[in-house]
């Protein structure tokens, strides 16, 4: 057993490090279903369900100290891809499809919630509250409003699991769509003019070399913002379940990454590389505090999640019919809510390479809405 924390820290970081080398170097067919986050959930929850890692709380302290700053400097750096001029270049149209999608799987949460409340933990709300985050947003979002609501490590594990596997199955279907596209365009008579690639061409940012000097200042960068945002949340009031001092330093990082991504720092290289590795250690913090020996729920997570996005599915179909909205924004909108960066950008080549860029931009949307859509949920989910 492990009851140093310093140790288990060192643990945490090596199978990190060994996970992202694999994922990245080897090709492993393993990775396209399992996501390197996922494997290390499920590792750090493995090892802690076998009792490797001791409960006290200086084994637990040095781990949970490095992510209370890591998660804020984490979302500063996933934010500086923001740049709110080019999202609102996307247009009327491309803005309310992904606004439709968002509410969509919002109203879905709430009434499947809704239906199998009775069946679920007390505390399910904040677990639920936390994978609309992941679905409206992304996996920062996700463990951000873990990290506000403290959902049971259990629990939350459902949560996880649940993203993971409705999520693949989804990103299939979104994938398979490509090939009724025409047809799904002439049930909903849509019109497609103002998707003309011209407009979007240039909204690809360029790329710059990652150097020393740009990765001191977006990991030391980081760091700074996240202590100073910690620091000036402590003095802030708290309102309800769902704004405490981590409502406020998040908020604060949000809105100063969306600052940072107008100005040069913006572009500096390695900002996505360093919140990767930053995400990489938050979930292994969060799951080393899981215990899979009571998974007995976990089928019924599932269940939820299909549930979700079937709704969620259902609604989007009827919005593209009034609207005659193609299937391209549909599909587009719901993987950037429901995968996030990772997905997103794929889906939309798989129509059109020269839409890259529209999916990129509905998903830092989502970066960026994920984390307060998730929160407001899991605020009404409590009263219910």
């Amino acid at each position: 057993m492990i009851q140093d924390g310093l140790l288990m820290l060192g643990v945490v970081l090596g199978i990190a490090m060994v996970l992202i080398v694999l994922e990245r170097t080897t090709g492993w067919k393993i990775f396209r279903f399992v996501p390197g986050m996922v494997m290390m959930y499920l590792l750090m929850a493995t090892l802690n369900s076998l009792g490797v890692f001791g409960e006290e709380d200086v084994t637990r302290e040095p781990i949970a100290a490095v992510k209370d700053v890591a998660l804020p400097a984490m979302i500063f750096l996933f934010l500086f891809g923001c740049d709110l001029r080019k999202i609102i270049r996307l247009g009327p149209k491309l803005l309310l499809t992904m606004a439709v999608a968002s509410a969509s799987l919002f109203g879905a949460m709430l009434l499947v919630y809704l239906v199998f409340q009775a069946a679920l933990h007390e505390e399910s709300w904040k677990a639920l509250g936390a994978l609309l985050a992941s679905w409206t947003g992304g996996s920062a979002n996700m463990v951000a409003v873990q990290d506000i609501l403290q959902a049971p490590e259990n629990i939350f594990g459902y949560a996880l699991i649940t993203d993971t596997l409705v999520y693949s199955v989804w990103l299939m279907a979104m994938f398979s769509s490509v090939a009724v596209s025409d047809r799904f365009n002439r049930f909903t008579k849509a019109r497609t003019a103002y998707l003309d690639t011209s407009d979007f061409g240039d909204l690809e940012d360029e790329k710059h070399p990652i150097t020393g000097t740009s990765l001191a200042v977006v990991l030391f960068g980081s760091v700074l913002v996240s202590i100073l945002a910690i620091w000036v949340s402590e003095g802030l009031p708290e309102y309800g379940q769902a704004v405490d001092s981590t409502t406020w330093t998040i908020l604060i990082v949000s809105v100063l990454g969306l600052v940072a991504a107008h100005t040069p720092l913006g572009r500096v290289a390695g900002s996505t590389e360093i919140a990767t590795l930053m995400l990489f250690l938050v979930i292994g913090q969060i799951a080393a505090g899981s215990d899979f020996t009571a998974i007995t729920q976990a089928p019924l997570y599932l269940l939820i999640g299909f549930l979700v996005l079937g709704i969620h599915a259902v609604i989007m179909v009827i919005y593209a019919k009034i609207s005659r909205t193609e299937l391209f924004s549909l599909a587009v909108a719901s993987t950037a809510n429901i995968g996030g960066i990772a997905s997103a950008p794929v889906v939309a080549g798989a129509f059109n390479r020269q839409l890259v860029p529209v999916g990129v931009l509905y998903a830092l949307i989502g970066s960026f809405m994920g984390t307060w859509i998730g929160l407001a949920a899991a605020q009404v989910m409590s009263m219910l």
